[in-house]
């Protein structure tokens, strides 16, 4: 197709100069297609407008995403993971805990499986030309399931909460150096501005889907979700009981179109066996699996599986500050013991990508690709441990928590360094133990010498980048510090151009590479197992579920 430079010129009319230039990298072959839908949602374009600027470019339109609808009136039956405490949208933080208040709840906007963002309780976003200041215009006519109209007091109110220190909210790891209490504005009853402590070119994504604990709740929330489930979700909150299950049923004074189920019911399981047996017996209709654990169901005809791509990742931590892992050289030489391969097509079943000892999976359109891929090199690995004097081996405990493959991934770790004289011993804990208090000397977590934890889905890689890296990082169980990575980090975040991103990505993962505090060996894919027949089920690699448009033939 050629392109339409009269329409393009209509398009670009009353545009911003960062929405022209995003423009002009399409028009001049700089950005992807990919990359421009994807950037343009982050800036506060609409899909359609995105699509017809694809289409005045000589790219063809969008691709439909619509689906035949099913039939309503069903009721979709859910196992998950027992919710490890009290059902508190301020300080969740596991996946149970995760799922149940996505059921009621709503955030500003959603990231979906293409990790684009589309407009939920927010209908449209854009930046100030610096990045220091979003404003979002919200949606009117949304009513809490308690009866009051959702207003910008209510945006208000829930950001400051997630971002007060006071209330120990989860949400701080991606709040703290970016939000601070008190810096959400209200212009009006349905215009919140987000004054931001720095320029950054992401920040949509703080408060979308992705930001789990970012549902909007009533102004006058006081700690009592448990009561109500209040939120404005397409379902509200039928029956809850704590370490048994919940139901919902549909909420016919939602703002959009009505949920298709008449109920849903979440039947809670203590491991994942469990629920995929619920799943093989008929008793639910869906849970998650991991490629691991879930290997009967990936080529049972029975059973369909939905399969996201993620940065969802297994990460590897060495600390950088002691024995035996100060010298860099060991802790390349580890990660060319690694054979990522292996992991994908095997530990994986092909369900995971190539991880490269970064944050930047290959899903994410700032990541540059053309950083070479590690690979397994014994030979240069034993060269390093000579070089960093350490030829002759060492022993070390590897701590890991006891979650889908890590156990697994953990023996093949072991099973490789030998090659290069390092005995591991391994220490796998349950969650609890693991984590601990999950601040720095009380955790096996942030303080073991080697471990493994498991990281969720984020929509763009700021979280990964600096909770668990940067100097500061409030989940840097490395214990590296590093003044350039720290400016370089800082560099990206600021970035509101995708090709600024994109370029500021290619001198982190060489520098990562060079100094490999953390090996991403790969990056899982989301995977969710429904019954023949059930469709219209959206899963989230953050572990939410949206079931507004599911049904059973």
């Amino acid at each position: 197709m050629s392109k339409n430079y009269r329409i393009l010129d209509l398009l670009r009319r009353n545009r911003s100069p960062l929405e022209n230039h995003l423009i002009d990298g399409l028009v001049d072959g700089r950005v992807s297609r990919r990359e421009f839908v994807r950037h343009g949602s982050l800036l506060g374009l609409s899909l359609p407008l995105l699509g017809r600027i694809g289409m005045a470019a000589g790219l063809g339109g969008m691709p439909s995403l619509a689906r035949a609808q099913g039939a309503p009136g069903a009721t979709i039956r859910v196992a998950y993971n027992v919710p490890s405490g009290a059902i508190d949208p301020v300080t969740i933080a596991d996946t149970g805990g995760i799922m149940l208040i996505q059921q009621v709840g709503e955030f500003l906007c959603v990231d979906g499986s293409d990790l684009l963002l589309r407009p939920a309780l927010a209908e449209s976003w854009k930046p100030n030309d610096k990045g220091t200041v979003w404003t979002f215009k919200l949606r009117t006519g949304v009513k809490f399931h308690s009866g009051g109209e959702m207003k910008a007091d209510d945006v208000v109110a829930t950001i400051d909460r997630l971002a007060d220190p006071a209330n120990s909210s989860n949400a701080l790891s991606v709040f703290k150096g970016i939000l601070q209490k008190g810096a959400t504005k209200k212009v009006d009853d349905y215009t919140v501005e987000f004054h931001l402590d720095a320029p950054n070119g992401n920040f949509p994504y703080m408060v979308s889907s992705d930001n789990y604990n970012a549902i909007i709740l009533p102004a006058t929330y006081k700690g009592d979700f448990e009561k109500s489930f209040d939120g404005t979700g397409p379902f509200k909150l039928e029956k809850y009981t704590p370490k048994v299950g919940a139901s919902f049923v549909r909420n016919d004074d939602y703002w959009g179109p009505k949920a298709l189920p008449d109920r849903t019911e979440f039947t809670f399981f203590d491991n994942r066996q469990a629920q995929i047996l619920a799943l093989q017996g008929g008793q639910v209709d869906i849970t998650p699996i991991s490629a691991l654990s879930g290997i009967g169901l990936l080529n049972d005809p029975n059973f369909d599986i939905i399969s996201l791509k993620s940065p969802a990742c297994q990460q590897v931590h060495m600390r950088c500050d002691s024995d035996p892992f100060k010298d860099p050289r060991v802790r390349r030489a580890i990660a060319l013991s690694i054979d990522r391969d292996k992991l994908v097509a095997g530990l994986m079943k092909g369900r995971a990508s190539l991880g490269n000892d970064s944050p930047f999976a290959p899903v994410y359109p700032s990541t540059d690709t053309s950083v070479p891929q590690r690979k397994q090199d014994f030979a240069q690995a034993k060269q390093l441990m000579e070089a960093a004097g350490a030829g002759k081996g060492f022993k070390v405990t590897l701590t890991a928590v006891r979650v889908a493959e890590i156990p697994e991934y953990a023996q093949l770790i072991q099973n490789w360094v030998k090659e290069i004289g390092i005995e591991i011993e391994l220490n796998i804990l349950d969650a609890g133990s693991y984590y601990g208090d999950a601040v720095f000397g009380k955790s096996n977590w942030l303080d073991s010498v080697m471990g493994i934890t498991d990281y969720g889905h984020r929509g763009v890689p700021n979280v990964l980048l600096s909770a668990p890296l940067k100097s500061d990082g409030t989940w840097n169980a490395a214990h590296f510090k590093n003044k350039d990575y720290d400016m370089l980090v800082s560099n990206y975040i600021a970035a509101i151009d995708l090709e600024a991103q994109k370029a500021t990505a290619g001198k982190i993962q060489k520098l990562l590479l060079e100094e490999t505090p953390i090996i991403f060996g790969y990056f899982l894919d989301y995977l969710t197992a429904t019954a023949k027949g059930v469709t219209g089920v959206q899963p989230s690699a953050v572990a939410q579920l949206f079931l507004e448009k599911a049904s059973k033939a």
